[in-house]
């Protein structure tokens, strides 16, 4: 699989498929792994990029240097050294830093954006309302779960309609270094909505109705602050709606990709 060398990081990612590209980036609970079951599905009309960000799953960083700042710029470095000049982003999450800083450093670059259950840093009155109890949740993924804890990343009656789906969650996140998120520095990385003004990229934001660290009203309002966003909530999620319902969030992010990006 390719790597990109970058000052004090070594990026890993990964392509598939052939067609206009598309690039996922994954949450702080993730790496590339856990987008099995969007890779296959767009693969098909796409050329699907993957990566882990520097400090998660296969990427690795030298210490104090896994601060969200560089996410951007390791983002386009992947794309030069794919040959990719422009793409489609999906960003779950954490990747919604990484995927706002590139489109607002290189509206160029990207072609459409999809947050999901993700402010990608905007700070609206109910982002910062919503950060002021984030803590423990994200205190809990930042250690190793019980194998049947519900974990925050996912609806908290994930254990009781689809165990296996839960189960699968925690072995993936668990192959991140432990401490990876206590190691990003999130202020770095946030963003004024009056900074959005003429804002042209087609964006899409995905929320699961159960997501307990951004609940729909959260994301509805990031939304509104996104000149021409369009905004989905997809029952039965929680915040990582791509991983617990993924035919509702193929279908949701194709139909958006279909409007917005040939």
């Amino acid at each position: 699989m390719p790597l990109v060398q970058r000052p004090n990081a070594t990026i890993h990612y990964e392509v598939y498929g052939a067609g206009p590209p598309i690039v996922f980036a994954h949450g702080a609970g993730g790496n590339t792994l856990v987008w099995w079951q969007q890779v296959p599905h767009f693969a098909r009309r796409y050329r699907v990029l993957t990566f882990d960000h520097r400090g998660f799953g296969r990427s690795r960083c030298d210490s104090g240097c896994e601060q969200a700042r560089h996410f951007a710029d390791d983002l386009a470095a992947i794309l030069d050294d794919a040959g990719v000049a422009r793409a489609a982003l999906v960003c779950q999450s954490m990747g919604g830093w990484t995927g706002l800083q590139l489109a607002r450093a290189h509206p160029e670059r990207v072609a459409a954006l999809v947050l999901s259950g993700t402010p990608a840093g905007i700070l609206t009155p109910k982002v910062l309302e919503a950060l002021r109890t984030i803590g423990t949740a994200a205190a809990q993924m930042d250690r190793v779960m019980q194998w049947d804890e519900p974990h925050p990343a996912l609806a908290p009656d994930v254990f009781e309609r689809d165990p296996e789906r839960g189960f699968l969650y925690g072995l993936l996140s668990a192959l991140n270094p432990p401490g990876a998120l206590a190691r990003v520095s999130m202020p770095e990385v946030m963003t004024e909505p009056a900074a959005l003004a003429g804002w042209s990229i087609p964006t899409l934001l995905v929320v699961g109705e159960h997501d307990r660290l951004f609940a729909p009203a959260v994301l509805e309002e990031v939304a509104a602050a996104i000149p021409g966003a369009q905004f989905a909530c997809l029952p039965y999620a929680g915040h990582s709606p791509y991983f617990e319902t993924p035919d509702e969030f193929n279908q949701v992010v194709g139909a958006f990709l279909d409007q917005h990006y040939r």
